[in-house]
């Protein structure tokens, strides 16, 4: 057997499966940075609709994965994402939320708070 240390061209193949190693392991790591920022933004989002909804909304509604209104006529927001889809709630909320009753205020959002709403109420059906 040949000692690898006479041999220049036997240290090779460790030196270049360590680099290709290494290089892997960077393309792991920003391949998996973006689902990570996506993550961490979802996160945010449904942390700022939570805080919008409960700001806003549950005086009235209950905005949570369960439970009843405070206020009976207000549908709880799981049985409201329950019956429609989320992504079909971003018009009216747009359009400004209006119902057949006057105890609702209407409600016009900015596109942000809506994305966070949205985002928050997909954060229910999960």
């Amino acid at each position: 057997m040949t000692d690898p240390a006479a041999n220049p061209k036997a240290r090779r193949p460790s030196l270049v499966t360590g680099t290709a190693a290494a290089l892997f392991v960077m393309l792991l790591a920003l391949l998996a940075a973006p689902s990570m920022a996506l993550s961490d933004e979802y996160e945010d989002a449904v942390e700022r609709g939570r805080l919008l909804v409960e700001e806003r909304c549950a005086r009235c509604h209950a905005v949570g994965r369960d439970g009843a209104s405070p206020f009976p006529e207000a549908p709880p927001f799981h049985e409201i994402v329950a019956r429609y889809p989320v992504e079909g709630l971003a018009e009216a909320f747009a359009e400004g939320i209006t119902v057949g009753h006057p105890a609702m205020p209407e409600f016009v959002l900015p596109p942000e708070e809506i994305t966070d709403l949205l985002t928050y109420l997909d954060d229910l059906t999960r």
